[in-house]
C-alpha cells in the first residue's frame, strides 16, 4: 500500500513520478483495522470483472490533513494520484467542483439507499457522491435505572427532561452524588453544531439553511430549542459539558454516571466491551421529538467520490459500483465494522448476525438529517462556526434564543452573501 504524500504530489508535479497506467486506477484504502484486507477483496472483484488494475493509498488520518491534501491535488489537477476517495458528509457540496457528476451513472440506484445520505450527496440535482457507511446521532440510556424507577425510553424532549430529572434526585439520594440527568457534547466545536441541528429540527425550526439556500433559523421554535437545553444546564446536565466532546461524554456515560448521553454509534460496542461497566446496561434509541412529535438526528458517515480529473471515467464508475453494492457493505462491515448505507441489508439474515446491534439503528439512520453542508459549498466551515458559537453562547447563558437566533439568521446573511459559493 502506498502513503500519499506532499512529496509525491511535488513528484506528479515535476513530471517525474511513475505515470500510472490508463487502466490502472488508484483507490483510498481506509487505514482502519481490516482496511487491507477489505481492500484486498475490492480488488479481486474489481480486477476479475473489468480486467483492469487497482492500487491502493492512505490518506492521513485526521480529516483536516485530509482535506487540505485533497484541495492541493485538485488545484494541481492531478489525474493520477487517487481516482476514487472517500468524503466527509460535509464536504460534498465543497468539493462540488473537483469531483465528479455521477447523476446519469446511478440513477437506478437511489431507492436502495437511506433518503438523508443520499439527499446529502446532491448538490444543485446533481449526485456528487455515494454514501459508504452511516453515522447519526443517538440517545444512549441505562436501560437499568428506566427499569429500577419504572420508566420507558423518552419519546420527547419534556418526558427526557422529566425522567432525568427525578432518576438524577433519586440516584443522589442514594448516594451517587455525582450522577447526571443527560449528556451531549457542549463544546464549540463541529459537535455542537450536530447536537443543536438535532434540537432545532425536532423543534420543527428547520435545518438553520434549507436545501435551496434560504436562511431559515430566525424563528420561535428554533429559539424554545435552544432555550429547552440552556435549561438542562447546572440542573440535569453539568455545566462541564460545556467542554464535552464525544469521547468525553463517553468516558462519563460509561463510567455509570449519567442516564441519557446524545453520541454516535461507535459508543455502543465500546459500552458493551469486556471491560465496561455497563456492558448490557445500555440501550439506544432515536434522539427525542420535540413539540409536534418530530425527531432527528444529525447526519454523519463518508461517501465515495471520485475525483473529476480521473483519466478513467468508466473504469471508476465501475469500481464505485462495486464498492456500493451489497456484498461490498456486508464486507465492510465484517471487516471494518461501518453501518451500511443500504436500508435492505438492515432486514438481511447474515449481516443482523454478523452485527444484531443494528436492528436498533434503522429507524435512526431512517429520520438522519444533513447539515446544512451540501447547500452552502465551501463556505460551511463558516456557517458551522457561526451556528455552534451562537448555540454555545445560549448554552453559556450569554444569551437567550430568541436573541440567539436573530443574531445567527443575520451572521449567516452575511457569509451568504448574494450567494453561497
Amino acid at each position: 500500500m502506498k502513503k500519499l504524500t506532499l512529496s509525491l504530489i511535488t513528484l506528479a508535479l515535476a513530471g517525474v513520478a511513475n505515470a500510472a497506467l490508463a487502466d490502472t486506477l488508484r483507490m483510498e484504502c481506509p487505514i482502519s483495522p481490516g482496511g487491507k484486507e477489505y481492500c484486498n477483496y475490492v480488488k479481486d472483484r474489481f480486477e476479475k470483472q473489468t480486467n483492469n488494475k487497482l492500487e491502493f493509498i492512505e490518506f492521513p488520518a485526521a480529516s483536516d490533513e485530509k482535506l487540505a491534501l485533497l484541495q492541493q491535488l485538485f488545484a494541481a489537477k492531478d489525474e493520477k494520484a487517487v481516482d476514487l476517495f472517500q468524503s466527509d458528509t460535509i464536504w460534498v457540496g465543497l468539493l462540488d467542483k473537483q469531483t465528479l457528476d455521477l447523476t446519469d451513472a446511478v440513477a437506478d440506484m437511489k431507492g436502495d439507499f437511506f433518503p438523508g445520505p443520499w439527499a446529502n450527496d446532491t448538490v444543485n440535482g446533481k449526485v456528487k457522491a455515494i454514501p459508504a457507511y452511516l453515522d447519526t446521532g443517538v440517545l444512549y440510556y441505562r436501560k437499568d435505572l428506566l427499569e429500577k424507577y419504572n420508566e420507558q425510553p423518552p419519546k420527547t424532549w419534556t418526558d427526557l427532561t422529566r425522567i432525568a430529572t427525578k432518576i438524577q434526585a433519586e440516584e443522589r439520594k442514594a448516594g451517587h452524588k455525582n450522577f447526571w440527568g443527560m449528556i451531549f457534547q457542549g463544546k464549540s466545536y463541529e459537535g455542537l453544531t450536530c447536537n443543536a441541528l438535532e434540537w432545532v429540527d425536532s423543534y420543527g425550526g428547520g435545518t438553520f439553511i434549507d436545501e435551496k439556500g434560504n436562511v431559515t433559523i430566525n424563528n420561535p421554535k428554533a429559539a424554545a430549542a435552544l432555550d429547552m437545553v440552556a435549561g438542562w444546564i447546572g440542573k440535569i446536565t453539568p455545566k462541564g459539558a460545556l467542554g464535552y466532546k464525544e469521547e468525553e461524554s463517553r468516558a462519563v456515560f460509561q463510567n455509570g454516571d449519567a442516564l441519557f448521553m446524545r453520541n454516535w454509534p461507535y459508543a455502543y460496542l465500546l459500552s458493551q466491551g469486556a471491560d465496561s461497566p455497563l456492558k448490557g446496561k445500555v440501550g439506544v434509541a432515536p434522539l427525542p421529538a420535540g413539540p409536534d412529535g418530530k425527531s432527528a438526528n444529525a447526519l454523519g458517515g463518508w461517501q465515495w467520490s471520485i475525483n473529476g480529473n480521473t483519466r478513467n471515467k468508466d473504469a471508476a464508475i465501475a469500481l464505485l459500483k462495486i464498492l456500493t453494492d451489497a456484498d461490498s457493505q456486508k464486507m465492510q462491515l465484517k471487516y471494518l465494522g461501518f453501518a451500511p448505507t443500504r436500508s435492505a441489508l438492515y432486514e438481511d439474515k447474515a449481516v443482523l448476525e454478523t452485527a444484531p446491534h443494528l436492528t436498533m439503528f434503522k429507524e435512526i439512520f431512517a429520520n438522519a438529517v444533513p447539515r446544512p453542508a451540501t447547500a452552502t459549498k465551501s463556505q460551511y466551515p463558516r456557517v458551522s462556526n457561526a451556528i455552534f458559537n451562537v448555540t454555545f453562547k445560549v448554552l453559556n447563558g450569554g444569551s437567550d434564543g430568541k436573541t440567539a437566533v436573530a443574531d445567527l439568521q443575520k451572521r449567516l446573511e452575511r457569509v451568504k452573501g448574494k450567494d453561497w459559493h
